[in-house]
């Protein structure tokens, strides 16, 4: 194994235990009608679970690789002296989370040298995950179960598929005027059409249950564990114009079989 593998595979299996963590973590609160719900300068809701969370990861963090840097969607960013930088999201889909929902995440992601290389994907309140590594391959672990392989589904037709968003509405929110035609095409272009999004999205495609999983407005917390995860289960991840980058703002995951079908739709092609 080389060095970059070598480590690769040490800070994999820290991100795995400190999703692991960070969620059961965020089950204390789950659920909790005392939850106490605030406000950020952008509107989106954050609670206690979410800092505390963060927080569990970021001390791990330091506490292994002092060198890395960090960023975080609720304490920001902190560089670091390597070429490798974590990027936490202690709860994607808070909404869901509080409002008593099982379809959030805690999501742990890793760059090297600014690509996504490594992820995890942790469904704390589903008692499932899914992790992956740049050359790996992609992981499904249920409970205590052995994790098996993640795999995408082999579906081929766009208008079989099942597609996924975080939220019909959000499409209106991309600087493109387009945005809701664009939603509109597609979800009458697929077979069926879900907001079982957020991280959950991801999830669905990577172990292949759903086809697609497509975000019109994103954060690179939200997006730098999914692409890892998405490719070694053997998928495709891209921006809307099929560039494979989680800078970008936007993103697209599928199986790879109905990709540029989905891209053209997008395109009103």
């Amino acid at each position: 194994m080389s060095d970059n593998q070598t480590e690769l595979t040490a800070r994999l299996e820290l991100a795995r235990e400190i999703a692991a963590r960070a969620g059961e973590l965020t089950l204390r609160y789950f659920q909790d009608p005392q939850l106490a719900v605030e406000r950020k300068s952008d509107a989106s809701p954050v609670t206690v679970a979410d800092r505390e969370a963060e927080q569990l990861m970021r001390a791990e963090i330091a506490a292994h690789f002092s060198s890395d840097g960090i960023i975080g969607e609720e304490f920001g960013e902190q560089p670091g002296d390597s070429s490798y930088t974590w990027v936490l999201d202690p709860i994607d889909g808070t909404k869901s989370f509080i409002h008593g929902v099982p379809l959030y995440g805690t999501l742990v992601g890793l760059t090297r040298s600014d690509e996504a290389v490594a992820g995890v994907i942790q469904m704390a309140a589903l008692d499932e995950s899914v992790f992956a590594a740049t050359g790996q391959g992609a992981w499904h672990q249920r409970g205590n179960e052995p994790p098996a392989r993640a795999q995408v589904s082999t579906q081929a037709k766009l208008a079989e598929s099942l597609f996924c968003t975080s939220a019909d509405t959000a499409f209106a929110e991309r600087a493109d005027p387009d945005g809701p035609a664009a939603y509109r095409r597609l979800a009458e272009a697929a077979g069926l059409a879900r907001t079982w999004g957020d991280c959950y999205g991801y999830f669905l495609v990577a172990t292949g249950r759903a086809d697609v999983m497509v975000d019109p407005v994103f954060n690179i917390w939200d997006a730098c564990a999914a692409k890892p995860v998405i490719e070694e289960a053997g998928g495709k991840f891209t921006d809307w114009k099929g560039e494979a980058t989680i800078h970008h703002g936007e993103g697209v995951a599928t199986n790879g079989r109905v990709h540029d079908q989905v891209l053209a739709v997008l395109a009103g092609r």
